[in-house]
């Protein structure tokens, strides 16, 4: 069985370098994906030994004229391997499936590896959202080569389940699993068998109450923690619980 992958988003935390350091030196495992603040980077990829550091975006643009942003190329010079792309925050802040587009071909070109963020807003009961999310894929992969998919890492995050959705609701594996094999089927029809080798993992507040659930009966193949991965004590137990089931 392939080891299960974590992959911690620190999102816009924590508020000081000395306490990235410290939360980095408790999450440094392996199999462990660190996605932390672009200005703390550096100085993470300093003390990790195990764990590989991961961006939380990335510019589709190449080194020039475009203020405030940072390239995939720079990311991969200073020791980035993962970048997220496409999450339901950024999304929500304007970001289309042709920007994702963008960024992903960008970041393979970087050799960085692309968590590519999909999932629905809401279910409803005519169960559009397959039909939301199978958008998503299409125009978000439109153009990335057969032997590039194999490279990029899908995180199924229902945004009704996030911790900062309002009226929230708890995502079940059930949920998790009919998703994972629904992307499945669409990363097929497109790609055909390579597809068979992307990783698919599960976002939606994952924590350490329902890391063994969603690992062993939702589908997926790790977890993406948010408020999770800033607490070491909780963090490390979703590590502990991934090592067991892998």
């Amino acid at each position: 069985m392939a080891k299960k992958i974590i992959i911690g988003n620190w999102k816009m935390n924590p508020l000081t370098e000395r306490d990235a350091i410290k939360l980095a030196k408790a999450s440094d495992f392996r199999n462990i994906v660190l996605c932390v603040p672009f200005i703390f980077l550096s100085a993470v990829k300093k003390v990790l030994k195990r764990a590989k550091l991961g961006a939380q975006d990335a510019s589709w643009g190449d080194v020039g004229a475009q203020t405030g942003e940072i390239s995939a190329e720079m990311l991969y010079d200073i020791g980035v391997r993962y970048v997220i792309i496409g999450h339901s925050e950024r999304r929500a802040m304007g970001e289309n499936n042709i920007d994702v587009n963008k960024k992903i071909k960008a970041a393979l070109a970087s050799g960085l590896t692309p968590i590519l963020c999909v999932g629905e807003s809401v279910r409803d009961e005519s169960h559009s959202y397959f039909n939301l999310v199978k958008t998503q894929l299409e125009e978000c992969l439109e153009g990335v080569k057969k032997d590039s998919i194999a490279k990029i890492v899908v995180a199924y995050e229902p945004v009704w389940a996030i911790s900062t959705t309002v009226g929230r609701k708890d995502a079940t594996p059930a949920d998790s699993l009919e998703m994972a094999i629904f992307i499945r089927k669409i990363l097929s029809d497109k790609f055909g068998s390579d597809a068979s080798r992307v990783r698919i993992i599960y976002g939606g507040s994952a924590n350490e109450k329902d890391a063994e659930d969603f690992l062993r009966n939702g589908g997926v193949d790790g977890l993406l923690p948010g408020r999770a991965s800033l607490d070491p004590k909780k963090f490390a137990e979703i590590i502990k619980i991934a090592e067991q089931i892998s």
